[in-house]
């Protein structure tokens, strides 16, 4: 049916005037942002056209499934974690999408290492199984999931249109009957009352902005919750937590740049208090640490402080400092136990964990002793995990890097050595076929660009290899390196593979974020234009046999690069682009856009952040000249970036580039029930990324 899709489909044009510090706009395609049956069948014939141009890759597709399940143990069992008095543990199934929750009680007090179950000898509980809960569902996903102090309670939040708003199902785990289904169209976010008769949530407003807090009893209407908080702010979102002692409510309200944290008793959350008024342009995180708070802040500090703080209403003034961050090191997270605390960080480019063990109660400095740093593997991500026992002497977390796959760790404050609990097993992979590596590149204004480069270990520069530069650059988020089977089917194939750790992210500190944000955007752009050309300079990558990707905000980059050196690259995929950057920005009704304002600038406000976002947003700087071929991926129901924007960056390119259609083809592949994250289930995501890939691949001549 799709070979009769002989040209790319083409929206009709009428024109809209944008007027903005006396500079008018005409823009052809924003009249498809009023949702219609003719915008609705133009996505239909995109998806008809992008059937028709990869139709060739159909046994190249199938191929990497199939690969991508060689590399998958898909019968796994993830670490159980203590939480109250039991262990859980989630169980995935070879042939089935979800994976499904069990639990078995606790048989000692203990839970260390040596403390975890055999869950292949117990008597495990099913909580529940996502299979049989997606049944009839083209899309799922579950979004919160907790169980109440008591162990009596499982409350579910689920989505099933990738909207990421949540209908919630509370249930009795032991009878496996549901008793309260009225909290529906909720956000993220959600934590039980010290009592377990009562669950904290928070709601949206219409521009999907996390504004309220709620309190509902377990039986009762949604429509006799009680509102325990609101922001007002439009530049604020609220987000909750619970305390590891489960004694507080963790209320955090925060904009890109300030912040401000309320504690709820658990107990009784009429007692409250506010740990330090909003101060612009300080933020800072609180966590509960008994009878003390461990708060990360940047009042002093522009990588920011670790401090201690008594429990209550505080200033800055009285937070004492346990440890600063040095030149090139930024703190992220602390996570505080009852004996010790350790704080995810980052140093020289790298992230590190390090532990300080307390030796007195009180808001003391001198209540923590001098951090420990723990070893982990150079060039990984970690990331804390199951660490809800308040009593614990063991602080678990995991490391992966582009090739260690997840390696769940434990390091012991009595030992002071580390356990490896399990690591993720990968058939048919051998670690040693590959190399990875960190390249710092010149940039065009001398700083230098962090790089991490992974190729199979026979790789030579010799000019001929086939690369994928990966980018993203915004919101302070550090891409550090994460295992997937996925890029097995890459590297196996003698492609180079690159994380360009662009200005805008957050991997050296908040300095390198402030350099690729607002006025400063671009060198989000040229950073990543300069690591793509070390990579064909130095003969890793042959000059018309590069690749670009990345999503989102990393959408963004992918437009700016394409116009920005469009020679450099031989395919471009863009994944919910944020390409029509200026048009949004300048729409403060849109869902998320002025709380975006401390990012890019506000645009209606000041004439020269728009004319510096008009200078780079994508949608408004294409060129006639030959492009690189280009797949956008998008899903319709995004609430982060709409599929508006592709849509009609699409159409820009077709009207304007001067790519023959056939050999580097414009297309949009459009999930029609999915979110931002693209469709979900193990396999169909398997196929979305084989489609990718397989487009990739015909473009720098892999098979």
């Amino acid at each position: 049916m799709t070979a009769h899709v002989m040209h790319a489909p083409r929206l009709a044009k009428k024109p809209i005037t944008r007027s903005f510090h006396g500079d008018d706009v005409v823009d052809n395609y924003e009249w498809i942002r009023e949702e219609s049956p003719e915008v609705r069948a133009h996505i239909e014939a995109e998806n008809a056209w992008a059937d028709a141009r990869t139709a060739h890759l159909a046994s190249l597709r199938e191929t990497l499934v199939s690969e991508f399940a060689s590399h998958t143990k898909e019968d796994d069992v993830s670490v159980p974690v203590r939480d109250g008095d039991y262990w859980y543990w989630r169980r995935t199934f070879a042939g089935k999408s979800y994976a499904a929750a069990y639990r078995c009680p606790a048989a000692s007090e203990g839970n260390g290492s040596a403390d975890i179950p055999d869950v292949s000898n117990v008597d495990a509980q099913l909580l529940y199984d996502a299979n049989v809960l997606a049944e009839g569902s083209e899309f799922f996903s579950i979004g919160l999931a907790s169980v109440s102090p008591d162990g009596r309670l499982l409350a579910l939040g689920v989505d099933t249109a990738g909207n990421e708003e949540f209908s919630v199902r509370l249930s009795v785990i032991d009878e496996n009957r549901t008793i309260d289904e009225s909290l529906t169209g909720i956000g993220y976010g959600l934590a039980w009352s010290a009592d377990s008769t009562r669950v904290f949530y928070t709601r949206n407003n219409e521009a999907w902005r996390s504004y309220q807090v709620w309190m509902h009893t377990v039986g009762s209407s949604a429509d006799d919750d009680v509102l325990l908080y609101q922001d007002d702010d439009e530049l604020f979102e609220v987000g909750i937590d619970q305390s590891r002692d489960g004694r507080w409510l963790i209320v955090q309200s925060e904009s890109r740049l300030t912040s401000e944290v309320r504690l709820f008793a658990t107990h009784d959350p009429a007692e409250n208090f506010v740990v330090c008024p909003r101060q612009t342009g300080m933020y800072y995180t609180v966590e509960p640490a008994g009878a003390c708070l461990l708060i990360i802040h940047n009042r002093d500090n522009v990588d920011f402080d670790l401090a201690v703080a008594s429990l209550g209403s505080t200033t800055p003034d009285s937070w004492q400092p346990i440890y600063c961050a040095q030149p090139g090191q930024r703190l992220n997270e602390v996570v505080a136990l009852k004996d010790f605390a350790v704080v995810n960080m980052r140093d020289g480019g790298a992230m590190q964990l390090r532990a300080f063990a307390r030796v007195g109660e009180g808001a003391h400095a001198d209540s923590w002793q001098p951090g420990v740093i723990i070893p982990t593997e150079e060039l990984a991500t970690i990331t804390f995990y199951g660490n809800d026992v308040w009593s614990a002497r063991e602080i678990g977390f995991s490391v992966e890097s582009v090739l260690t796959p997840e390696t769940f760790q434990r390091w012991s404050l009595d030992s002071g050595q580390v356990t490896t609990v399990k690591r993720t097993e990968v058939p048919h992979y051998r670690r040693d076929d590959y190399v990875q590596y960190r390249q710092w590149v010149p940039a065009t204004d001398g700083e230098l660009i962090p790089m991490t480069i992974v190729h199979r270990a026979d790789v030579v520069q010799d000019g001929t290899h086939p690369g994928i530069i990966y980018g993203y650059g915004s919101y302070e988020i550090s891409i550090d390196p994460w295992f997937s089977p996925t890029l097995l089917s890459a590297l196996d194939r003698g492609v180079v593979y690159a994380v360009a750790h662009v200005r805008g992210g957050g991997e050296m500190g908040r300095a390198w974020y402030d350099n690729g944000k607002m006025l400063t955007k671009r060198n989000t752009f040229t950073d990543f234009v300069t690591c793509a050309r070390w990579l064909v300079d130095n003969g890793l990558v042959a000059h018309d046999r590069l690749a670009a990707e990345g999503g989102s905000a990393g959408g963004l980059l992918m437009g700016a690069v394409a116009n920005l050196a469009p020679e450099v690259f031989r395919v471009v995929h863009a994944i919910v682009p944020f390409v029509d950057a200026l048009t949004t920005i300048l729409k403060p009704e849109m869902p998320l856009t002025v709380g975006e304002w401390e990012e890019w600038g506000n645009p209606i406000e000041s004439a020269d952040v728009y004319r510096y976002m008009k200078s780079y947003s994508p949608y408004e700087n294409v060129t006639s000249v030959e492009y690189p071929a280009i797949m956008a991926s998008t899903s319709l129901n995004d609430i982060r970036v709409s599929y508006i924007e592709p849509t009609k960056w699409i159409q820009v390119l077709r009207d304007t580039v001067t790519n023959d259609e056939h050999e580097r083809p414009i297309i949009q592949r459009t999930e029609m029930v999915a979110g931002h994250g693209g469709g979900s289930g193990r396999y169909k995501k398997w196929h979305q990324r084989a489609e990718q890939l397989a487009f990739i691949f015909d473009q720098i001549g892999v098979r």
